[in-house]
């Protein structure tokens, strides 16, 4: 019996074949003693500069949180008539949601700079008018867990507590957590922090998940069937489990598998309303659906929208329609959400 054709992506071939030599390459620079080949992720790391200067309409900013941790943020600020009270031409400044933003990456690679999650979180500001601090967090494998989950809620209390930093218009009540992929765990686990630390000004309005890095000791059927594909394989993701789970812990670990024999007790927390993307062509398919599916259990609010012939961060290029589809799902969601929070 013939094994079953792998699933055709909806990118043209240069473009597939141009993710399949960066994680060639990626996977080269991840040695298989648990350290990191940082030349070759560097220049394969195409970064880029703040610039004060408004670039589509979003000017940024680098903003040091804690130099000495190395944990700073880029903001990104809305310009022109998007950000005037009503869309017009009003000299009163409407009030901006903020969306703190966690890039993906594995906890390994990737950072504020990098040009991808530059060109991401300039589009977010723009189209969904929101001002969005994208948090650089301490990588593995030469930072492992708990770093950065406390790296995390270190730049949230640091905005708590200095809402100067943030432009005048910004409301930090109506405050949304985000991610993708591996930020999007960081994310998850930053609001349980929150919820059990307090916040003094931030108020959580929800959270944005979008094809959240979580994981396990089961195989899933996902993960089998979809081995090979592109962005997301077991070997990769095994690495990076290992690479930054404490010594002597496995994936059933709640850091990795959230909804597990070692999730943690929800229901007396006041957990954010949650939005959760999917892709059907995402090895962590089943991990993601179990995750929305354990908010749901744990009597908490959540949404699933699923992109059937979508892999993992198809919303990185922005010429696939479904990009722009997830951004508009995400602008109703901060506007619904906005509306009804008190």
């Amino acid at each position: 019996m013939s094994a079953p054709k792998k699933p055709k992506l909806p990118f043209p071939l240069k473009t597939r074949l141009s993710i399949s030599l960066i994680m060639t390459l990626t996977d080269a620079a991840c040695r298989s003693n648990g350290s990191v080949n940082r030349r070759l992720l560097n220049f394969l790391d195409n970064k880029t500069s703040a610039k004060a200067t408004p670039i589509n309409g979003v000017s940024t900013k680098d903003i040091t949180v804690d130099a000495e941790s190395k944990i700073w943020f880029r903001l990104f600020t809305p310009t022109g008539i998007n950000a005037s009270a009503g869309g017009g031409s009003n000299t009163e400044t409407t009030s901006l949601p903020v969306v703190i933003f966690f890039h993906g990456g594995g906890f390994t690679f990737m950072s504020p700079a990098s040009l991808s999650y530059d060109t991401i979180c300039r589009r977010f500001s723009r189209e969904l008018n929101v001002v969005v601090v994208s948090v650089n967090y301490r990588r593995t494998p030469e930072y492992r867990y708990p770093t950065q989950y406390e790296d995390g809620e270190t730049a949230l209390k640091f905005l708590d507590e200095n809402k100067s930093v943030l432009p005048e218009n910004v409301d930090v009540s109506k405050c949304f957590l985000a991610g993708d992929s591996a930020g999007a765990n960081l994310a998850h686990h930053v609001a349980v922090r929150a919820c059990k630390a307090g916040l003094q000004r931030i108020r959580v309005a929800g959270l944005i998940s979008m094809q959240p890095f979580f994981g396990g000791e089961e195989r899933t059927e996902a993960e089998i069937r979809l081995e090979g594909s592109l962005m997301i394989s077991m070997a990769r993701t095994d690495w990076m489990w290992k690479v930054f789970l404490p010594e002597g812990s496995n994936r059933d670990h709640n850091a990795a598998n959230v909804s597990g024999p070692n999730a943690e007790d929800l229901s007396r927390l006041d957990y954010p309303d949650t939005l959760v993307f999917v892709g059907g062509l995402d090895g962590l398919y089943d991990w993601q659906k179990r995750y929305y599916e354990w908010l749901k259990i744990s009597g908490k609010k959540a949404q699933l929208i699923e992109y059937p012939n979508m892999m993992h961060g198809f919303y990185a290029f922005p010429n696939v329609p479904e990009a722009s589809q997830l951004i508009l799902q995400i602008k109703d969601f901060i506007n619904n959400r906005v509306s009804n929070f008190i």
